[in-house]
């Protein structure tokens, strides 16, 4: 591939997602949270990664998916940002995929408007869309909320 990007995919209810791997700092199984109060709810809570806090925060609710089965704990996509670490919540980890830049395409219109802003753009990977998030929009969204 000429042009290329590695993103470290996961499922979130029936969504592929991905986010660039250079932002994952790790992928663990789920932690331990002490609840916020009065936190939006959205943030699941705080998690002490090997002493650093970590907030964790739950995409589903962003994206306005049914709650997870209590019987599928989640798992943790820790990302870096400019200001801090970020646990996403998902249901399943995938796989870091190399994806070509020629196969990538800005979000549909028809994406509702709310989903539409967290995501810099899809990529096709057979058999399905990759949606790729980004991290920050996520997270400033969340604390809009």
């Amino acid at each position: 591939m000429a042009h290329a990007r590695q993103l470290c995919t996961f499922y979130l209810h029936d969504l592929y997602l991905g986010v660039d791997v250079t932002r994952v700092q790790e992928v663990i199984r789920v932690q331990p949270m002490t609840r916020v109060p009065l936190a939006s709810r959205e943030v699941r809570g705080l998690i002490n990664l090997r002493g650093q806090i970590v907030t964790a925060l739950e995409l589903r609710e962003r994206l306005g998916f049914p709650p997870r089965p209590e019987d599928r704990p989640p798992m943790n996509v820790v990302v870096r940002t400019a200001d801090a670490s970020v646990a996403f919540l998902v249901d399943e980890i995938g796989d870091v995929v190399e994806v070509a830049d020629e196969s990538f395409e800005r979000v549909p219109e028809t994406v509702p408007l709310a989903m539409r802003e967290m995501f810099q753009g899809i990529y096709k990977v057979t058999p399905r869309l990759l949606l790729v998030l980004d991290p920050e929009r996520a997270i400033a969204s969340a604390s809009d909320a």
